[in-house]
């Protein structure tokens, strides 16, 4: 397995930004979805009930887009050290192909799959 070159850095740097703003977005779009429902609005009892369900739906949505944007900063600050792109667990390269698809990878595939 091969180290990360400058290109695929630069590469992977650009894509992070891009997903990191893609993924603010989304989050702030899914702080509509949340707000509460008022027991006094005028919906009928299924529709109320279906209005809660997609609620905990978009919460949780929100929560997982939330929990990858901070992985994601995390690698946009690490991206230039030394160990950045070395699995954390058996220490060899992470192939650039998942990193350039999952940033936030600390793991290679071989390790991630023993999980």
């Amino acid at each position: 397995m091969s180290e990360m070159t400058i290109e695929d850095r630069k590469e992977l740097k650009t894509k992070l930004i891009a997903l990191i703003k893609k993924t603010e977005e989304e989050i702030e779009s899914f702080k509509d979805m949340i707000k509460p429902i008022s027991p006094e609005n005028s919906l009928g009892r299924i529709s109320r009930m279906d209005a809660i369900n997609n609620k905990s739906v978009a919460e949780a949505a929100m929560r997982n887009k939330q929990k990858k944007l901070t992985q994601m900063k995390i690698a946009l600050d690490k991206i230039d050290d030394e160990s950045f792109g070395q699995c954390s667990q058996c220490k060899h390269a992470i192939q650039s192909a998942r990193l350039i698809y999952m940033p936030e990878s600390s793991l290679c595939v071989r390790c991630a799959s023993r999980r």
